[in-house]
């Protein structure tokens, strides 16, 4: 008996039971006829590693923080100019 192979279908639908439904390994490997082993490595090829989750939260933080800065610069543009016009405004009142 050789190595048994699996259809990408199988192993998605395998996988999402465990990423989306929320069962166990164990359970859905004694399910399909497969071994827990193989079962989990199939899960952790489709899950993003530690470091690929902090790798990405990086990027969005970057982006984030790149965007204020540059919502900052439009707001104290604006409120400068708000300055200058009240100084204007007061002198022609006067």
């Amino acid at each position: 008996m050789g190595k048994q192979r699996f259809t990408p279908e199988f192993k998605d639908e395998a996988v999402r039971q465990v990423t989306e439904r929320g069962y166990k390994v164990v359970e859905v490997a004694a399910r399909l006829g497969v071994s827990s082993h193989s079962l989990y490595k199939w899960v952790r090829a489709v899950r993003p590693s530690k470091e690929e989750e902090r790798s990405d939260d990086l990027v969005e933080t970057k982006k984030e923080v790149l965007r204020l800065r540059s919502e900052l610069r439009r707001v104290e543009e604006e409120r400068d100019i708000l300055k200058k016009a009240a100084a204007y405004f007061a002198k022609q009142s006067e």
